[in-house]
């Protein structure tokens, strides 16, 4: 976390977030509808309070996936950026912010639909160096339009 608190955004760069403050509790939620909403194994979420949450530039666009829950997102890009329970404090993306190497989850949840080998990633090997290099090749010639991490 720097001085000024944690910013983020999509990967356009068309919604951008800050929190002036500290971070809630981090966690990565193994349910169904995480798995959904961010296309992936799990939903990794921090919790920002109302009170030092603010959108920058643009705001998402909302899907309620239950009745209880709201799911922001960038509608154009289509990063996951929250998850709007209509507490306290809103749930935005791990992924999502400037650093996220400063977020790490300490906790996990909705553990009736994590994958069985979950625990087991760490496990898998890496490519061959061999295949490695033809891949640093390949990004080598990568010309990225995302939006850059922090804003200028």
């Amino acid at each position: 976390m720097s001085k000024d608190g944690h910013s983020g955004g999509c990967q356009c760069g068309r919604v951008r977030f800050h929190v002036n403050g500290p971070l809630g509790r981090a966690s990565i939620c193994h349910c169904r509808m995480c798995q959904k909403a961010f296309g992936s194994f799990f939903g990794p979420l921090v919790s920002a309070p109302n009170e030092s949450f603010a959108w920058t530039r643009g705001e998402p666009a909302w899907f309620h996936s239950s009745n209880k829950v709201r799911r922001g997102f960038c509608n154009h890009c289509g990063t996951p950026l929250a998850y709007d329970w209509g507490g306290p404090a809103l749930e935005l993306a791990i992924g999502a912010f400037d650093d996220p190497e400063m977020v790490p989850p300490t906790i996990q949840v909705g553990l009736d639909h994590r994958m069985s080998w979950f625990s087991h990633l760490a496990d898998l090997p890496t490519r061959p160096a061999a295949e490695q290099v033809k891949v640093d090749r390949f990004q080598a010639e990568i010309v990225s339009f995302q939006h850059p991490d922090k804003d200028t």
